[in-house]
């Protein structure tokens, strides 16, 4: 999909235009070959430029030719998966040129939607600049407020897990420290991206644009610091939980091995009993049956209480 905006004034008034002209920006999402090669030829940047945030592993990254600048970040993703939400991470690639901002993505991502829904204040399409920064603060704003959905999330899987321990609810902890994962790794690499941005000239012309860049480095380490911190409390969650789990067999196990040792000794004294030889003991007394039975369950109350006094029962 290929989608062409223009602020038309100073207002920030957004229009879509059908032809590419200066001051523009064009959103590229999920393109076609055809796509990038007639962008390629219009505006004179690199296929390797527009085919760069195209492959999922791309790192973050700067990169310049002639007067073409290229930045690709990692930014946060949202998706469905057996009915649970899951976080993830894409590359998004965005151009400088000297006339118009070009942004590459595989997914349409909700951090430009805002751009294009009008969310964002004192955003023009021909401040390319400021853009770019702006772009860069927004991704950093979301990165926060995904990761306080995975904290709620963990916390709510946490109270199930309290109530009745299930694999299901396991498998969503283990997605959600999967997806911290994924987001850790991307901060940390945008880090790198963003620190070495604080030396190009195009972000030394304006002092504003500095100010909001070291504003972007600061978000973006503070998401790095909230990965780390709700990463350690899943890993220790996901071992307290384990543990638990593990307790709880044993306690079961010892439940079930005791109520085992009480209940063989009505298996030997009966079987002892039913023995076919003679002088059996009460095998001539009428109540015999009576007193055996009363002799096996006074010794079961004693092994009982014998076993918790030891706490096995």
């Amino acid at each position: 999909m290929l989608s062409i905006y223009k602020t038309i004034d100073e207002s920030g008034r957004l229009e879509a235009i059908d032809t590419i002209e200066h001051g523009c920006w064009i959103n590229i999402v999920a393109p076609s070959d055809e796509d990038l090669l007639l962008i390629s030829k219009k505006v004179g940047v690199p296929m390797d430029f527009l085919k760069a945030a195209l492959d999922e592993e791309e790192t973050s990254r700067i990169d310049a030719e002639d007067e073409n600048l290229l930045v690709i970040v990692d930014i946060p993703f949202t998706e469905m998966e057996d009915n649970s939400l899951t976080y993830d991470s894409y590359p998004l690639a965005i151009i400088h040129t000297d006339s118009i901002i070009i942004t590459v993505c595989l997914k349409n991502s909700k951090i430009l939607i805002d751009f294009i829904d009008r969310k964002i204040k004192s955003f023009y399409t021909f401040k390319r600049s400021r853009f770019i920064l702006q772009i860069l603060y927004r991704i950093s704003i979301y990165y926060l407020i995904y990761l306080r959905q995975i904290d709620k999330k963990s916390v709510m899987i946490e109270q199930k897990l309290q109530r009745s321990i299930r694999n299901k609810e396991f498998i969503q902890l283990f997605s959600l420290e999967k997806s911290l994962v994924y987001f850790s790794t991307s901060l940390k690499a945008n880090e790198i991206t963003l620190e070495k941005m604080l030396k190009l000239e195009l972000l030394k012309k304006y002092p504003e644009d500095q100010d909001i860049l070291e504003d972007v480095i600061i978000e973006n380490k503070q998401a790095i610091e909230m990965t780390n911190i709700y990463s350690n409390i899943l890993n220790g969650t996901m071992d307290a939980f384990g543990s638990l789990i593990s307790n709880n067999l044993n306690i079961v196990m010892k439940l079930l091995a005791s109520i085992t040792i009480v209940m063989s000794i009505p298996n030997i004294i009966f079987g002892s009993f039913g023995m076919n030889l003679n002088g059996i003991p009460f095998s001539k007394n009428i109540n015999g049956f009576m007193i055996v039975y009363g002799i096996t369950a006074v010794i079961c109350v004693f092994c009982i209480m014998f076993l918790k006094k030891k706490d096995l029962f």
